[in-house]
């Protein structure tokens, strides 16, 4: 696959509309509800064919997210042991990459990634991803105070679909983020999420329900207001384009990490809205090149009783949807 084949500026064809509206019609059912079925229409799944070449290039079977049409492969670090602040954290607390593979229009197949790597680790796969004719459109940290120092770093192309899976599966090789560089993960410790946390409770403070892997609840909230577009291609939840929170530790004594997906008007609100709430805002960043609407990811970080964490997180959640005439007005 040349480079040419994936040149931004010619395959970077971006446009979208995005639905502004207050936060109560963002988050009642049934207005997401209509958003998601309009947003739905998210073109052809990949054949079995294609899904078993990304998964014999990667080492690694994926996953199918049937209603976003999207293919995706999930990437821990298994080989790394995290402490933050000294206080080892496990790796689904944020130390996850993942692929996800998606048809496009035009019959060819886009894939955005989110790479785990040390920090020696990143130029090594900045040069590979190159080689392989593959976009890198972001780098940055998540988290403060991490032991070993953890950077992400997203890559894009677009292409046939296997040969972009193989191209994906050579631009990682050199880090141990490819499966075959993996160790399987280690049995989980001591008690899971349902023990540690009372999850009902952070259901009902976040306004969503979360998923559980091993000692980490995980919330995870996508943007049914927006249409967001790149690579001529709707992008969703799955690839992405969502805020979330992660719990670990204990009810009493717990940690929270997240990210925020929000447009440039919504992001001082946002900021201001964790500070409030003594929760630390860790990084400021895009994740994407050529989005439309702009979306701009923000990631944070707090300690305490987990109810009270949520809380924060709620209500950096409550300030998106409520921007839309500072929106307007950058339009």
């Amino acid at each position: 696959m040349s480079r040419n084949q994936i040149n931004r500026r010619d395959l970077l064809r971006s446009a979208a509309v995005a639905g502004t509206m207050g936060a109560t019609a963002l988050w009642s059912a049934p207005e997401a509800d209509a958003r998601r079925a309009r947003a739905a229409s998210t073109g052809a799944m990949l054949t079995t064919e294609e899904m078993a070449a990304i998964d014999q290039a990667l080492g690694k079977k994926g996953t199918v997210v049937a209603d976003q049409a999207v293919y995706t492969v999930p990437l821990p670090r298994n080989d790394l042991k995290i402490a933050i602040k000294g206080d080892p954290v496990p790796i689904p607390f944020g130390f996850g990459g993942w692929v996800a593979f998606k048809k496009m229009g035009d019959g060819g197949t886009m894939f955005m990634s989110d790479t785990v790597l040390q920090q020696e680790e990143v130029n090594r796969v900045i040069s590979s991803a190159h080689a392989n004719g593959l976009e890198v459109t972001a780098i940055h940290n998540h988290f403060f105070y991490e032991e070993p120092r953890i950077f992400f770093m997203h890559l894009h192309g677009h292409g046939q679909t296997a040969d972009l899976a193989r191209a994906y599966a050579e631009a990682i090789r050199p880090s141990p983020l490819l499966p075959a560089n993996q160790p399987p993960p280690s049995p989980p410790s001591g008690p899971g999420a349902a023990e540690r946390f009372d999850t009902a409770k952070l259901t009902q403070i976040a306004g969503h329900e979360g998923t559980a892997n091993g000692p980490v609840y995980k919330v995870t909230v996508g943007r049914p207001d927006l249409r967001v577009m790149a690579m001529d291609t709707l992008i969703t939840t799955a690839m992405g384009l969502n805020s979330w929170a992660a719990f670990a530790g204990e009810r009493d004594r717990a940690h929270i990490a997240g990210d925020i997906a929000m447009l440039e008007p919504e992001v001082n609100p946002v900021i201001h809205a964790l500070r409030q709430n003594k929760l630390e805002v860790v990084a400021l960043h895009h994740h994407m090149l050529g989005e439309s609407p702009r979306i701009i990811f923000l990631h944070y970080y707090g300690t305490g009783p987990a109810e009270t964490l949520a809380q924060g997180f709620r209500a950096a959640l409550d300030e998106l949807g409520k921007h839309g005439a500072a929106l307007r007005s950058h339009g």
